[in-house]
């Protein structure tokens, strides 16, 4: 896809990927609108994606929306449509994780969870593919995760939303190819951001078992990722080697996969209860 002067929405754009990925879309010539829920760090990132902006000529646009409510979406997609023009991209990256065993997370984290990281992507999808089919062209492209393909201990919320994103691109993949339009999904590992700082301090030892075998990554190096996948006209992205290999051990060897998860967790369980008996 050709970046230059296409009109982009990026969400959760005000932080991590999402900011990133509009930077990297300005500095391709892309006009950029960043959608966030939180005024103050919209503006902030809106003056960050102008500085990274080819030319004064882009529209760099902040709009505070929630995206797991539909009403919102399709009134800020209207409000893009008129004032910057019809949407070429959709980089829908908002989400969030709270790791927490299954029996004792809150109840309303079940909800939220599918409201943000699920309909999240849905609604702006939903919002914009309309407009798309009827120009013949257009590309969406959606942050997923290793735990949208991989049920990890204390993900109980977490996996099930991000699982639902990779049956969306699947399901998105099929119904749009026909009309001209591109799909990307990509599954990131950690990705060193104050939200995954949050999640070290409360997740379960047995999820920091299993996250320490994966080395957190930064924003920019995913966003680089994901723009190049969009731009190639790329399906799946599973960034790093051994990402990539655990995707396929699961796929080919699943009961391999489940082996090595496993004595992750055993291996926490028994340090637990050796340190309580001592």
């Amino acid at each position: 896809m050709r970046l230059e002067g296409a009109t982009a929405i990026v969400t959760g754009g005000s932080s991590g990927i999402g900011l990133a990925t509009a930077e990297l879309l300005a500095a391709r010539g892309a006009n950029i609108v960043i959608v966030a829920r939180d005024l103050e760090r919209l503006e902030a990132a809106r003056e960050a994606v102008a500085v990274a902006a080819q030319s004064d000529a882009q529209r760099v646009l902040a709009v505070s929306c929630d995206v797991s409510r539909w009403e919102d979406v399709r009134d800020m997609v209207g409000r893009v449509e008129a004032e910057v023009g019809p949407v070429d991209l959709l980089m829908a990256c908002a989400g969030y994780c709270t790791p927490m065993r299954f029996t004792e997370l809150p109840i309303e984290e079940f909800r939220s969870h599918l409201d943000a990281n699920l309909l999240g992507v849905t609604y702006p999808a939903r919002a914009v593919a309309p407009g798309m089919m009827e120009r013949g062209h257009g590309h969406i492209a959606m942050v997923s995760s290793m735990g949208g393909f991989i049920g990890v201990y204390g993900y109980s919320a977490y996996s099930p939303a991000k699982f639902g994103v990779m049956g969306l691109a699947e399901v998105l993949r099929s119904e749009l190819k026909p009309h001209g339009i591109g799909v990307t999904v990509m599954c990131p590992p950690n990705v060193d951001t104050p939200g995954y700082a949050r999640e070290i301090e409360i997740e379960p030892a047995e999820t920091a078992a299993i996250n320490g075998n994966v080395k957190a990554v930064s924003p920019r190096s995913m966003a680089e990722v994901f723009v190049s996948a969009v731009e190639r006209g790329k399906y799946l992205v599973v960034p790093g080697l051994m990402n990539g290999l655990l995707y396929r051990l699961k796929g080919l060897f699943p009961e391999l996969f489940f082996m090595v998860f496993d004595a992750d967790v055993a291996k926490v369980r028994k340090a637990a209860k050796d340190g309580a008996a001592s």
